[in-house]
């Protein structure tokens, strides 16, 4: 013992560290060391650690407290804006509820200087608190020479219908209920038929085809627009259920728990009283802190109040979270439209399989299709992973959609990037903690606006000889049925203002001679989907694909469709980053850039690119971004490796995600295709999404957000024209 207790103490002789907090602990737990008597050990006042430790955690909170911002939310402490101000005996002062959160989950020493109280602000119960936020009530000041147990007693005596604040429901059966209203204005066949109806569109790769020539492979790009969000007051967003999954171990210790909780308090304040919220924190165990319900004005400050209370301690145990968070969509009695979970971490599972003793292979095998991921997606319930399903019936149960956030230099991207991917979920790689908060407002901002389910787009084939070789997909279900006759992509949710494109491979037969000068029909495009709010079925209008037959071909006649070079862009350079991707985790980062160079030079050389598009612009400065990323194996692992998959996931759903350090991928380009002029965003971004994002950041400089954060949305704002 006594030897242990010495190397703690040079672990605690270090520079202060989450890391090194974490590591400390470890050691004590394994040596019988009580957590109580090590985190004691880290806090004596007299040992010279300790003063550089209280010195340090100051300086960093010296800007926030001389603009009078509270250090624990981070917004603005003026007086007369309808807050309580906590101000202690060190003179630190903080929103009366976010410091009495704090206090009341065992927190008695100053975030700022950890100066110890004499007396503590305490939130206690009251009769008019809903029971299912475990005690979260109203304020009291506790003295502090009464322990805090004995008060919570002397509360519950005179409250017995209260539950106790760790108690914790075996079934999460207490979903509060959805609103009573059954939206029949909205799904009323008059109002049905009034909303916007997804548009099918349909490109040839030429315009015609000589009637003598038989082309095995031609190229249709087929494609579904959901329309804009309505402007009208009446209309409204299919509500959510929506569960946060958070990491809240040791290593989200300062900043990164505080940048958090800022990000989770947008996401609570830009739901709507319809969607309801829950929240699971995990570090080596999982707890729901806080249950579905529904984001009316109560709702929305009991969530926030829950989430001021996290703190940050013990490992990482994501696989716990996420079963737990399940478990909250499973359990629930009601169910909103839209179901979803949110999960972060910024650390590798230290609990579940491959990570104690395969670390090193953790680099080196992070494709998806790996043993280890492959072992680790094994363990998540099947409502996610629909591979892990007992039956072939469950299996085809749509999963509810985990986009996952890796956070940081060290987490697991590749069981992050898998889980999601599982799922039918996005992947981001949120690489500063500055923007925690827009990555989670780009989610939102698409998650408010789902315009269709189980949205299927079928092609079939028209004319005789004419038959469907392939629909290159992305982690889209596709399937060719019928002898080539017909091919099915299942979509799935479409955002508002979205849309997914897919080229299509058709055989064309050659023209007899007394059809010679006629027109072929290849293809009809059918779509259809559910109304999130009535769940009834919609057909979207079809289109039929067309192409000329003459004898001789016109000059126009050979002008490729800029719209089928687009997307055959697209996914040339989807393909290169994943194969140079494989070569990189093989550590041959050579081979990788000779891949990415090449792509870029086929992209280069393409019509659309020689036209100036804008797409290809993207898809070039993309290839550049990974190369960079990929000039050391060091450099790889820390970010390339996340940066890579969260791209990859983007370009395989054909949906926005946070890449890296930057806050948004949008650019606008126009299409010009069957004499229309359209515009998307390249980045997958959604005028929804951009909105979201936007306010975001402009809450985030109204509140004293830094110079490089003002860079970013002035960046932001000029890539995205007016419409």
């Amino acid at each position: 013992m006594a030897s242990t207790w010495n190397k703690l103490k040079k672990t605690l002789t270090l520079p202060h560290s989450s890391q090194s907090s974490s590591i400390s602990l470890e050691v004590a737990r394994s040596s019988d060391i009580s957590e109580k008597d090590f985190r004691a050990s880290t806090t004596m006042p007299s040992s010279s650690s300790s003063s550089g430790l209280r010195i340090s955690r100051t300086s960093s909170y010296s800007n926030r407290s001389s603009k009078k911002t509270c250090a624990i939310c981070l917004g603005s402490m003026k007086p007369g804006q309808g807050k309580a101000i906590f101000t202690a005996e060190c003179s630190h002062a903080f929103h009366f509820n976010c410091i009495a959160s704090s206090v009341k989950h065992g927190n008695q020493l100053c975030p700022i200087c950890r100066s110890k109280w004499n007396d503590i602000p305490f939130q206690a119960p009251t009769s008019v608190i809903d029971p299912q936020l475990n005690d979260i009530g109203q304020a009291n000041i506790a003295p502090l020479d009464s322990p805090l147990d004995e008060f919570h007693a002397s509360l519950h005596r005179h409250l017995p219908h209260q539950p106790s604040h760790h108690a914790e429901p075996h079934h999460f059966s207490d979903d509060e209920p959805l609103f009573g209203t059954t939206f029949q204005d909205s799904t009323s066949p008059s109002s049905l038929s009034a909303h916007p109806v997804a548009t099918v569109r349909a490109f040839p790769e030429f315009p015609a085809v000589p009637a003598a020539d038989n082309r095995p492979e031609f190229a249709v790009l087929v494609g579904v627009k959901a329309p804009a969000l309505p402007d009208n007051t009446h209309s409204r967003h299919a509500p959510i259920d929506l569960v946060t999954v958070l990491d809240v171990s040791g290593s989200m210790a300062g900043t990164k728990l505080t940048l958090l909780k800022r990000a989770v308090h947008f996401v609570i304040r830009n739901l709507g009283s319809a969607d309801r919220l829950a929240i699971i924190a995990f570090s080596s165990t999982a707890r729901r802190i806080f249950p579905l319900r529904r984001m009316s004005d109560a709702g929305r400050d009991h969530a926030m109040m829950a989430i001021n209370s996290l703190q940050s301690t013990g490992g990482t145990n994501i696989v716990e979270g996420l079963r737990k968070g399940v478990r909250v969509l499973e359990e629930r009695r009601e169910k909103n439209p839209v179901a979803s979970i949110i999960l972060l971490s910024d650390g590798k599972d230290t609990y579940n399989v491959g990570n104690h003793n395969h670390r090193r292979s953790s680099h080196n095998q992070a494709s998806p299709n790996s043993r280890r991921v492959s072992d680790y997606l094994s363990l998540l319930p099947s409502s996610i992973c629909p591979n892990n399903s007992a039956s072939r019936e469950e299996g085809r149960i749509a999963p509810f959609q985990v986009h996952t956030f890796g956070f940081g230099s060290d987490h697991d991207a590749a069981a992050m990037h898998a889980i999601s991917d599982a799922s039918g979920g996005m992947f981001s790689f949120i690489q500063t903690a500055s923007i925690i908060q827009d990555a989670f407002a780009r989610c939102i901002g698409g998650l408010l606006s789902v315009f269709a389910q189980e949205l299927q787009l079928r092609v079939r084939a028209v004319s005789p000889g004419v038959t469907i070789g392939s629909i290159p997909a992305g982690k889209y279900s596709s399937e060719i049925l019928n002898q080539g006759q017909l091919g099915v992509v299942e979509v799935g949710d479409l955002y508002a203002d979205e849309e997914k494109d897919f080229l299509v491979q058709v055989s064309v037969p050659v023209f007899s001679a007394e059809e010679r000068g006629e027109t072929t029909s290849l293809l009809c495009v059918e779509c259809s989907y559910k109304v999130p709010l009535s769940q009834e079925v919609v057909q979207a209008e079809s289109k039929i694909v067309v192409i000329r037959r003459p004898g001789v071909l016109l000059s126009e006649d050979n002008r490729m469709s800029l719209e089928v070079d687009r997307q055959r862009n697209r996914l040339w350079v989807a393909e290169g980053i994943a194969e140079a991707q494989g070569m990189a985790e093989e550590g041959n980062l050579e081979g990788a850039q000779s891949i990415l160079a090449a792509r870029r030079s086929a992209l280069l050389a393409s019509a659309s690119a020689q036209a100036g598009d804008g797409l290809c612009n993207w898809l070039e400065a993309e290839l550049k971004e990974i190369r960079d990323r990929m000039v050391s194996q060091e450099l790889y692992e820390e970010t390339g490796r996340a940066y890579v998959l969260s791209g990859l996931s983007s370009h395989s759903w054909q949906r926005a995600t946070t890449r890296g350090d930057s806050t948004t991928h949008t650019m606008v380009f126009n299409r010009d295709g069957d004499n229309q002029n359209m515009s998307g965003a390249m980045g997958y971004e959604t005028p929804s999404m951009v909105s979201m994002v936007t306010r975001s950041q402009t809450i985030n400089i109204r509140t004293g957000g830094s110079s490089e954060r003002v860079h970013l949305l002035n960046r932001a704002c000029s890539l995205v024209p007016h419409r």
